[in-house]
């Protein structure tokens, strides 16, 4: 006798219009329920660096973590779950259901723009890393969603890229990350992409989503479209989707109702479909009786607790790449010129969707100037080729005198919907407005409060009619690349220079209908205030003059969300603007140097040899400023190793290319991703910085090292003493290289120890079982590796400090 599943009761009685209803969205953002079963409305929010809710801008304060970089750079799983159980206090004060995070995708290319959301260039570390935050999420009723299956790595024609890969590469690499989050974690739900993977769509990828994940895998959570990437009813039914984002609307609403009833998506199908909807709903207590878990008591986002939780957090993934003379932490009793853009308009987050309505963002300048007195502010060159919104309290409300814009939304025949008075400077209009009618047009007005030679312009899609104090007219502004979604991600923005007068009200209106078409596109608005840029070379030699009067030069450089961001790629790994010249000014009037790198991904850094001291930051989140501050000054320890392989130059890496070629994207280095394709393990030039490098404030010691076997893969021994000054903690990394000539060298574990100074431990680090196995193409299923080759014990494969032959 076949045992009923505890959901089908509730299943039978449903018709079919209602369970297709279920399984597409009620709003962008939000399920439908359905009371007569007692299924509850169930609420997702973008993430994984804070938990946004349900509106993409001007919701509620939240705060703002570290980037996914950042976290990964601890190299520590222990840090992760703690953010895990973080965003889910966060995520259930907002009654949100499911965060949708982390992203497992992998940096194959230092140019892909989305990299700052994801872990890094290895699967285990991935996989490892995303399994310990699924599992502090989930421990308190909040849903994961495992993103984008898959081989998702690049932003260029994101809707429609064909990602070319070989079978081997795909188990091995990019679907190893999703496998050892749900072998280790199950997650509850995962996003499919919006790009193919050889020629098939990844939302209708039966492969992939029946054949592997559910079937080979027997995963029985929920599979999600990303937004708005179903597009075909049949073909998305039966290739394993489960449910099709954002409503109302979209390629099921109605018309998989037909499929079923036509035969052409079979019935039990779609049952298996509610059925994971209802696992979800019953996982997260909106199924039954409960109203979902007790929200209980959440730090305000700017309180002690989430101060020093998220300064210390950030500070655990910084990764010190040189020190040289122990330039670092600074003294108390020298002089410092803290120099550069970054460092007066830090970059705290990246673009997109993982955008939060953070309470404030610490630039480095003020939280070094909280604790270091004898300190000079000089800013750098511009960096930025876009227009970016103006900050509020540098424009204020004209009605409030609040910081932020008044926004007057107008429907299609002039006539006032409403007047909003807010904190932001830009908005998401004609998405979701929540007014009577539809909004066809918008009026912006905010004052400035400083006066002189302003920078002023607009952002965002549609017809404008302007008047910034002295630029009047009207601009149009299109959808970029054709892409609808630009407009919400990266929006277009036009501006101009001119004197304008202190409490000079800038008012712009647009029209959201950019072309004669007459359809209104949802997207980003709002009004560009600023100071006028000031000339290279006279920005550079104030610069140059600050570092010569002090001990010590911090130059600060980095990225933008121009270049790390959601729906575009970048072209180089260049540093934008001239921030290399302005480096080199600073080394050469300088005593002392220290760069300091905004960045979550790869830079070239032409003067590495010429400084004294190179410190990754990441994107450190809220408290950034702070956390700089502490690591620099040694109250905190930079501890991160880095989590990408950082090239010497533009394509001297294995995975370069991000741009199809006739909407094709070959992975051509194949399972050589990273490390992995460097020489002297591949064919690319050794890289200017390995992944697990990173320095610390202190030295270690290996010896004694030896390999015994383990249950199912070797396990590395060897004794680390800290011989430095400080209490800290190692990050001990064991690579495998197989004696077979066609596999790579891969990272097989790693372990955080934390050694007090002066002592030794011994130290055991058990290989993965997952990565002694390779994907035999011909037979169509795994395969043992020998065995044989040797292990690699090292601080990054540019510093091995044990090599241990197997077999």
């Amino acid at each position: 006798m076949t045992a009923t599943h505890p959901y089908d009761d509730l299943i039978a009685q449903l018709s079919v219009e209602q369970k297709v209803r279920l399984l597409t969205g009620e709003t962008a953002f939000t399920l439908w329920a359905e009371p007569e079963i007692g299924l509850g409305a169930l609420a997702f929010s973008d993430g994984p660096t804070g938990v946004r809710g349900l509106k993409f801008t001007g919701g509620e304060r939240v705060a703002l973590f570290p980037n996914a970089t950042v976290l990964a750079s601890s190299w520590d799983a222990e840090v992760l779950r703690e953010v895990g159980g973080l965003l889910a206090a966060e995520a259930r004060r907002q009654d949100v259901n499911v965060v949708l995070g982390p992203t497992v995708n992998l940096h194959r290319s230092p140019l892909g723009g989305r990299l700052f959301e994801q872990y890094s260039e290895d699967p285990l570390l991935t996989g490892v890393l995303a399994a310990a935050y699924v599992q502090g999420l989930q421990a308190s009723g909040v849903g994961a969603c495992l993103k984008h299956l898959v081989a998702n790595e690049s932003e260029t024609e994101r809707r429609s890229v064909d990602s070319a890969l070989s079978e081997a590469a795909l188990r091995e690499v990019y679907l190893l990350p999703f496998e050892i989050a749900i072998e280790d974690a199950d997650p509850w739900t995962l996003m499919a992409a919006y790009n193919k993977v050889n020629g098939v769509p990844a939302t209708e990828q039966g492969h992939v989503q029946n054949e592997v994940v559910k079937g080979e895998w027997g995963w029985e959570g929920l599979i999600m479209s990303d937004w708005s990437a179903a597009t075909r009813t049949v073909e998305t039914a039966v290739g394993g989707l489960d449910l099709v984002m954002p409503g109302p609307g979209g390629p099921w609403e109605g018309h998989l109702v037909s499929a079923v009833h036509e035969g052409r998506v079979p019935l039990e199908m779609l049952d298996d479909k509610v059925r994971r909807l209802l696992r979800l709903a019953d996982r997260t207590g909106r199924l039954g009786e409960g109203s979902g878990p007790e929200r209980g008591e959440v730090p305000a986002v700017d309180s002690a607790v989430r101060v020093e939780q998220l300064t210390r957090l950030a500070s655990r993934g910084m990764t010190l790449l040189s020190n040289v003379g122990g330039v670092l932490p600074l003294r108390p009793e020298q002089r410092v010129a803290l120099i550069g853009r970054p460092a007066v308009t830090t970059a705290c987050m990246g673009g997109g969707s993982a955008h939060v309505n953070a309470p404030y963002e610490v630039s480095i300048a003020d939280g070094l100037s909280a604790l270091h007195e004898n300190l000079t502010v000089a800013d750098g060159v511009e960096i930025r080729t876009r227009g970016v919104a103006a900050r509020p309290g540098f424009v204020v409300d004209p009605a409030t005198g609040e910081p932020g814009l008044e926004i007057t939304l107008l429907d299609a025949d002039g006539v006032e919907l409403e007047t909003r008075h807010g904190a932001e400077t830009a908005a998401s209009l004609g998405w979701e407005d929540g007014t009577p009618r539809p909004v066809a047009a918008a009026v912006l007005r905010g004052r400035v409060e400083t006066g002189g030679r302003l920078e002023v312009g607009v952002i965002g899609v549609g017809r404008w009619t302007v008047a910034l104090g002295p630029v009047e007219g009207e601009q149009y502004l299109g959808v970029p690349g054709g892409d609808p979604g630009a407009a919400l991600l990266t929006p277009p923005s036009w501006r101009a220079e001119g004197e304008v007068e202190p409490g000079t009200v800038l008012q712009a209106r647009v029209d959201l209908a950019p072309d004669d078409e007459g359809a209104t596109v949802p997207g980003i608005r709002g009004l560009i205030a600023r100071p006028a840029p000031r000339p290279t070379a006279e920005v550079i030699a104030e610069a140059a003059e600050a570092a010569a009067d002090a001990d010590v030069a911090v130059v600060v450089v980095g990225l933008t969300e121009e270049q790390e961001t959601e729906a575009a790629d970048k072209e180089t790994l260049r540093l934008p603007g001239e921030q290399d010249a302005l480096v080199n000014a600073v080394v050469d009037a300088a005593k002392r140097t220290v760069v300091v790198v905004n960045a979550a991904t790869p830079v070239l850094m032409p003067w590495a040899e010429r400084v004294d001291a190179v410190l990754v930051i990441g994107l450190p989140g809220q408290e950034g400023g702070h956390a700089v501050a502490k690591v620099l000054l040694g109250e905190l320890e930079p501890t991160g190793r880095l989590v990408t392989t950082w090239p010497v130059a533009d394509g001297a890496t294995p995975g370069w290319n991000v741009a199809p070629v006739e909407g094709r994207l070959e992975y051509r280095e194949g399972t050589y991703v990273g490390y992995r394709g460097h020489f002297p393990f591949g064919h690319a030039p050794e890289p200017a910085a390995w992944l697990g490098e990173g320095l610390g404030y202190t030295t270690w010691a290996y010896s004694n090292a030896f390999v015994e076997e383990g249950p199912a893969a070797p396990v590395a021994h060897v004794t680390l003493r800290n011989t430095g000054k400080r209490d800290s903690r190692e990050v001990v990394q064991v690579y495998y290289r197989p004696e077979e000539p066609d596999q790579p060298v891969r990272l097989a574990g790693f372990l955080n120890v934390a050694v007090a100074a002066g002592e030794r431990v011994e130290v055991a680090v058990p290989c993965d079982p997952r990565v002694w196995q390779r994907w035999d193409e011909e037979s169509g299923g795994w395969a043992s590796l020998s065995g044989k080759g040797e292990l690699l014990i090292a601080r990054g494969l540019g510093d091995i400090r044990a090599r241990l032959t197997l077999g």
